[in-house]
């Protein structure tokens, strides 16, 4: 994927609030838009370089998009919709491992009562629903989701589950926006119901495909299917500043349990994930 508008780097000021913030761009402090509602408080700090995105939409009122932050060396997307693109894009150029057959790319499909970023089907009409998580946190070299409680992430994973024993696939994706990390957890600590129906996905039949840089790691060690990736480029290039993200992009794909068509078995996975929705809360 690569970027076709200008950009430009800056200096980071402060965030007064979860659309917008404050940085010093040419000696001047001006107002960009921030394309992630996610807190970042770990990278968005003051005085840390950060990169625009010009926008030139005569009816907004910020002109730059902040989409890119160093934390020390590390580059990181914070543009929450550079995920979906990523897997589009990806989806389409068949080069995620055992999504290759889907030729159907529908986006934002609802199943139950949420919506997933996609449903994607065969064309013998074979569906699968899809969610993808974008990850910004960083620590102890672990790539981390989420920062911070997400109630809407943990009944996403629910409803995964529940569409998996109806007889549609389901998937959960986590795209690592950073650079320099091959490890990835769920943030127990921050939000322990989605880690825990994280690891229930797992356990009814999931597995895992990772996108990683080229040479063994921990995570190629530990994942049933492995993409690799160059995992280095020494420049910003400003026409593809997302190529550095591919450098060391983690995608783990969650295949969900087991398949039921019955009414009556339906109504009892309902009751089932109902108690453990309760259970873990």
């Amino acid at each position: 994927m690569k970027y076709n508008k200008k950009i430009v780097k800056a200096e980071f000021i402060s965030r007064p609030n979860r659309f917008n913030a404050i940085v010093k761009l040419d000696g001047e402090e001006i107002k960009v838009h921030v394309p992630n509602t996610g807190r970042c408080r770990e990278i968005l700090v003051p005085g840390c370089t950060v990169f625009l995105r010009e926008e030139t939409n005569p009816t907004r009122k910020t002109p730059y998009d902040l989409m890119a932050v160093y934390k020390e060396e590390k580059l990181i997307s914070i543009d929450s919709q550079i995920p979906n693109k990523v897997v589009d894009e990806a989806l389409k150029n068949k080069k995620i491992k055992g999504l290759e057959e889907y030729t159907i790319i529908l986006r934002e499909k609802t199943f139950g009562k949420s919506r997933f970023d996609f449903k994607i089907a065969t064309e013998e009409n074979k569906e699968y629903y899809l969610e993808v998580k974008g990850v910004t946190l960083e620590e102890d070299g672990y790539a981390r989701f989420p920062d911070a409680p997400t109630e809407r992430g943990a009944r996403h994973l629910l409803e995964l589950i529940e569409a998996k024993k109806q007889g549609y696939g389901a998937g959960a994706m986590f795209l690592i926006q950073l650079e320099a990390v091959n490890k990835f957890s769920p943030n127990d600590i921050r939000d322990k119901e989605f880690g825990e129906a994280l690891r229930l996905a797992k356990e009814n039949g999931a597995e895992t495909i990772a996108i990683t840089r080229y040479n063994k790691n921990s995570l190629s060690k530990i994942a049933d299917y492995t993409i690799y990736l160059p995992n280095y480029e020494k420049e910003l290039r400003v026409g593809a500043i997302t190529s550095r993200i591919d450098a060391l992009t983690i995608i783990d794909i969650l295949y969900l349990g087991i398949a039921k068509n019955d009414f009556g078995k339906t109504k009892e996975y309902i009751k089932t994930t109902r108690d453990i929705v309760h259970s873990i809360k």
